[in-house]
């Protein structure tokens, strides 16, 4: 997967950054997109586990493909659901899948886990199975050929199989739109300038995927948006996942911003300042993902 990490928003925003060449950052740059995906998982976890259970499936799948599978947000929240099945964890990052498989060993469900380390946007693939689910979460719109993709998969599922793809409306918001106080709407600007990168480098981000796969061939079921709000009191989770998600798309954004606004993004995060995002208790998760559903 060339450019098909899993994932959220959040890595959106890191794909949006120059990436020098040396062997370390690309590193460094994994370890840090792992850790926000883990914390994806944490935050969002109750709406991902209501979307899986929203999939319009006729029986309990056995055999479930994870297509960009990240470090198995996914994964484990099907297999959580579906205690019969068996999953085949797929992404172009090797430092995911291993930190995907440590998980699985420590939850006692690796014999329940399989990792293939793969590059969708490759004409071939490695064998992956007849799966009966596959489920494609923010992966999809990273490729630069999702239609063959699509087809791809339409050929590998069982003929009453699924394919659930489902993306995120953009990175999620954390501030109140009046914050922080000395350049309210921060956030929305430093949204702003990452959305120019993306609609240059990401053309399918935020797609209508219902007619592409139709186009390719698939009999759409269901399509349906959830809303993430979380607001009021929150436990440190949401602040590292802000955090972290904000320090991102200053890579990305840094270039757009003017100094005044950069100056107040880099106190929100400074975690040793007094204004530093992790003191305030005002954060908020606002997002939304929809979900397709359909079948060959």
């Amino acid at each position: 997967m060339t450019n098909a990490h899993p994932h959220t928003p959040a890595h959106d925003a890191p794909h949006g950054a120059p990436h020098d060449a040396s062997h370390d950052h690309h590193r460094q740059d994994d370890t840090d997109l792992a850790e926000i995906l883990d914390l994806d998982a944490e935050v969002l976890g109750e709406h991902i586990a209501s979307i899986i259970a929203w999939l319009p499936l006729k029986t309990g799948p056995r055999h479930i493909v994870d297509l960009g599978s990240g470090t198995g947000a996914g994964t484990f929240a099907l297999l959580d659901r579906f205690p019969e099945a068996h999953v085949t964890a797929v992404d172009a990052s090797p430092g995911h899948l291993q930190r995907l498989r440590r998980k699985a060993c420590a939850r006692n469900a690796d014999d329940r886990v399989r990792t293939v380390q793969a590059d969708l946007d490759a004409a071939d693939w490695p064998d992956l199975g007849r799966p009966d689910l596959v489920w494609a979460s923010a992966s999809m719109h990273h490729l630069a050929d999702p239609a063959r993709t699509l087809r791809t998969v339409r050929g590998l599922l069982a003929p009453d199989g699924l394919l659930a793809v489902v993306e995120l409306a953009g990175f999620p918001r954390f501030l109140p739109e009046d914050a922080p106080k000395e350049r309210p709407g921060l956030e929305d600007r430093c949204h702003a300038a990452t959305e120019r990168f993306h609609a240059e480098h990401l053309p399918h981000r935020g797609a209508d995927w219902g007619p592409m796969l139709v186009a390719a061939g698939f009999t759409l079921e269901g399509e349906r948006t959830v809303t993430v709000n979380i607001e009021g009191p929150h436990d440190e989770a949401v602040g590292r996942y802000a955090l972290s998600g904000l320090l991102r798309i200053r890579g990305a954004a840094a270039h757009a911003l003017d100094a005044a606004d950069l100056a107040a993004l880099d106190r929100l995060l400074d975690t040793d300042g007094p204004h530093g995002i992790l003191r305030r208790d005002d954060l908020v998760v606002r997002t939304e993902r929809t979900v397709w559903a359909a079948r060959p």
